[in-house]
């Protein structure tokens, strides 16, 4: 009767009596680093041509945690499947279907009462001054972010100030003085005495 022996065979990358040197190691490092750069340039270059955009904006992640009750960083995206269910997917993975009346209707109640960040309200005003600025052929200087107020300028000449407050848009022609008070920024720059611009 035949018999066999099986042995274990050390990896073909495996070299006996071969000592390790610091230059090897150093290589191993620098290679290692080289690598990790390349695959960073590599997901950089990728960003810049297919840029990946977050569909839900931070107020649409306060909503949906505010619905579901679970902090809004917890929650990566939402999607509809079929136009019967909603779905919502969390960072740590997992996911939740919601009837997607029932998810629209709680979304249109919490809009209602949720209340507007600072920097929410920020961008909206900053959005309704560039929309006026372009109505009257205007450009504005930095923005204090606290107070919400700036300096309008017009072919490099000093226009006045326009700033919004609990009261409304306000803008005045001087450093000091008197706010004129208007309902939106586009009518208060407009008390500044400026025209609109004529489109030809």
């Amino acid at each position: 009767m035949t018999q066999a022996i099986y042995t274990q065979q050390p990896p073909s990358n495996f070299k006996f009596n071969i000592l390790i040197t610091a230059a090897d190691a150093t290589f191993k490092d620098e290679q290692a680093l080289a690598q990790a750069e390349l695959g960073t340039h590599i997901e950089s270059q990728a960003e810049a041509v297919a840029p990946t955009l977050d569909p839900l904006t931070a107020r649409d992640r306060r909503i949906i945690g505010e619905i579901i009750q679970v902090e809004p960083e917890s929650v990566r995206t939402i999607w509809i499947e079929g136009g019967i269910t909603v779905w919502v997917q969390f960072v740590e993975g997992g996911r939740l279907p919601f009837d997607r009346n029932w998810f629209a209707t709680r979304v249109a109640e919490v809009k209602a009462t949720l209340p507007e960040t600072p920097r929410e309200r920020n961008e909206r005003l900053s959005e309704e001054l560039e929309e006026a600025c372009a109505v009257f052929g205007l450009y504005h200087g930095e923005i204090n972010w606290l107070s919400f107020s700036t300096k309008l300028y017009q072919d490099g000449r000093f226009v006045g100030f326009v700033g919004c407050n609990q009261q409304g848009w306000y803008a005045r022609p001087r450093q000091y003085g008197l706010n004129r008070l208007a309902t939106s920024a586009e009518l208060v720059i407009a008390s500044l005495g400026v025209r609109a611009t004529v489109a030809a």
